[in-house]
């Protein structure tokens, strides 16, 4: 097997999208979570990010992390992938939690398996730019799998909504050590870490299986054992994606994790950075961040058809700007 034989893509999508409700409500009241609407009409953000993902690694070895209760938009949007790398979670219990059962299917599949965390909810201009940004960070890992790496994009403004990167020493590997992350800066410490070569923070991480897994073992140990145990149980058995009772009652029992918050921070010293290009990216987890997304495209993307299973978050803005404009009005 090659080094190519061993890489993976992990698709983050089982979160509820609860900051964005306003804009992902349909008119019978039903939220769609926002990695399953369509920013302008045509493909949603998951669908977008599976491209993104088959630009790097094999389709047969991208997977993509949901939650149960959102069967209805995935099951005809992953329609594609083998059930297999469907990994259903029973509920949403934080990016913590769905990376790590994710990344114990994949250890189960692939103990030598490298994998790109691939967050299902952004926006990128350029897609070249990044494309190449993700090749090359899997194969630093190669070269370095001890270390976790992050790709940090080079910011176009001050964005007091983002979080930031801090590099600090260049390694043997091209990358930069972590001195620390700062979240959501006021717009002047933002343009003081931008002039310092401070990085946005993309949440997109390259790193091998083993050395994702043993962070979580530093941190949660009886809670890996566990879900170790029912993992290995499940793909043995060859369910597919059905759900063990096991799992459902681990899940009823699970804290929420949060990925970055509750694993990453206080480890900078053992984590690496790398730069990425300015490419037009943006993280769309809030009303502001879209709004400001949509502001940057031409009238011409924005008149897309819209399949009509997907909510178009632009037209879902567009009508909440007039409706506005009417209550300022009155």
């Amino acid at each position: 097997m090659t080094a190519a034989d061993h890489a993976w893509a992990l698709i983050l999508a089982g979160g509820d999208g609860s900051r964005l409700r306003a804009l992902t409500t349909q008119a019978s009241g039903t939220p769609i979570p926002k990695q399953y609407c369509s920013l302008t009409g045509c493909h949603s953000l998951l669908e977008e990010t599976v491209a993104r993902a088959r630009n790097v690694v094999s389709p047969d070895r991208i997977c993509t992390v949901v939650a149960q209760t959102h069967r209805e938009w995935w099951s005809e949007q992953l329609a594609d992938s083998h059930p297999r790398n469907v990994i259903v979670q029973p509920r949403n219990r934080g990016t913590g939690i769905g990376v790590l059962y994710s990344l114990l299917h994949i250890s189960h599949r692939d103990p030598a398996a490298q994998v790109l965390l691939l967050p299902a909810d952004h926006y990128v201009r350029d897609e070249t730019t990044l494309r190449q940004s993700l090749r090359n960070a899997m194969q630093r890992v190669q070269e370095n799998p001890g270390a976790p790496l992050l790709l940090g994009v080079r910011p176009e403004h001050p964005d007091p909504e983002l979080g930031y990167i801090i590099p600090g020493i260049r390694d043997d590997h091209g990358s930069d050590t972590v001195t620390r992350f700062v979240e959501k800066p006021n717009p002047a410490v933002a343009a003081q870490i931008i002039d310092a070569d401070g990085l946005w923070n993309t949440f997109i991480i390259a790193a091998s299986v083993q050395t994702l897994i043993n962070m979580f073992v530093q941190r949660y140990p009886p809670l890996v054992m566990e879900m170790k145990v029912i993992v290995s149980r499940s793909l043995l058995a060859e369910s597919g994606t059905a759900l063990w009772p096991a799992l459902f009652d681990l899940y009823e029992r699970l804290p929420d994790i949060d990925f970055s918050r509750d694993l990453l921070q206080g480890r900078e010293d053992w984590l690496r950075v790398m730069a990425v290009p300015a490419c037009g990216w943006n993280d769309l987890g809030t009303p502001a961040r879209v709004a400001a997304t949509l502001r940057g495209l031409d009238d011409a993307t924005h008149a897309q058809a819209t399949p009509a299973h997907h909510l178009n978050l632009a037209a879902q803005q567009a009508m909440l700007d007039r409706s506005s404009r009417s209550s300022a009005v009155a």
